[in-house]
């Protein structure tokens, strides 16, 4: 487990989250509740870690939401590493994913 979703689940479990209003709006279109992203963090597999990220470290995580596999894109802000950013949350396009939603497809 890279070390900032050791962080991220941290917070996750201490109630201490932000949702940008990018991630509300694609959880709404995409059917996805945030309780169940929350409840799904623990088992979240990393996908792509950006430990260096422009504005904090960030991942792109696989979590399981209602039965189903979903892409989390996490965050730390670089000004303040006192909670966890759902950035987004999507489910994945499989034209773009194998099967198991964790390597992308060639363009």
């Amino acid at each position: 487990m890279s070390e900032t979703l050791a962080k991220i689940i941290k917070f996750v479990e201490q109630r201490k989250v932000r949702v940008s209003d990018h991630g509300m709006e694609e959880l709404r279109q995409d059917g996805i509740r945030l309780s169940d992203v929350l409840a799904g963090a623990k088992e979240a597999e990393i996908v792509e870690d950006y430990p260096d990220a422009f504005k904090g470290p960030t991942v792109l995580v696989l979590q399981l939401a209602g039965g189903r596999p979903i892409h989390v894109i996490w965050g730390l802000a670089k000004a303040s590493y006192n909670e966890a950013t759902l950035v987004t949350a999507y489910v994945p396009d499989p034209q773009k994913w194998y099967d198991d939603f964790k390597r992308r497809k060639p363009k």
